[in-house]
């Protein structure tokens, strides 16, 4: 497998609560929108780059191949998201990142990208001590049905969903600074996450 057998999913499509209801992949840290962060780094990984969004497709249309949005207008979470990017992906595996993780890098989607590698036939998820991020996974294409059936039988979680297809792990410390979820106005501001701190 190749660099080139993986689409990239960035997830930026959600309802902004925590955010006051503002589009969180555009919200800026750093000097550039959350969603430039996660380009940066996810581009040299696939000739593939789709961003699942609700609003402002023409600001995200900059940062990705395609674009995708929920097939509701009511903001139903992530699986919808999730869901319309293995519709849309043209490679056999999709890795999904949230817009608001903008401290990952290229070491770790490379060690993604060989675990993956090494069990190519299931999901990966990424845990971080004892909790899984279940949006910060790869998910093989072919399971695409999976997720669609799931959806139609009311499940949400994504998490769920993997775990039926009996997901590996990659395990992450606990306090992984990559990880970090900017999702509240406090954190985007927050001294370890300002402008000064060492990234």
């Amino acid at each position: 497998m190749s660099v080139n057998d993986f689409s990239i999913l960035l997830l930026a499509g959600g309802r902004g609560q925590r955010m006051g209801g503002q589009d969180k992949g555009l919200l800026e840290w750093r000097g550039q929108p959350l969603i430039a962060h996660l380009h940066a780094v996810a581009r040299p990984f696939t000739d593939d780059l789709i961003i699942s969004c609700n609003r402002n497709p023409e600001r995200y249309a900059a940062y990705a191949d395609r674009l995708v949005s929920d097939d509701s207008d009511d903001f139903p979470g992530p699986l919808a998201g999730i869901r319309a990017g293995l519709a849309a992906a043209r490679h056999g595996h999709l890795l999904v990142l949230p817009c608001d993780v903008p401290q990952i890098d290229a070491a770790l989607l490379t060690a993604i990208l060989e675990a993956v590698r090494r069990d190519p036939s299931r999901p990966l998820m990424l845990r971080q001590g004892e909790h899984w991020e279940p949006l910060l996974c790869v998910i093989p294409t072919a399971h695409a049905g999976v997720f669609d059936s799931a959806w139609a039988l009311g499940e949400r979680s994504p998490r769920k969903v993997m775990l039926q297809l009996r997901a590996q792990a990659l395990q992450c410390p606990p306090d992984d600074p990559r990880l970090a979820n900017l999702n509240t106005p406090e954190l985007l501001q927050s001294p370890d996450h300002s402008p000064d701190a060492p990234s």
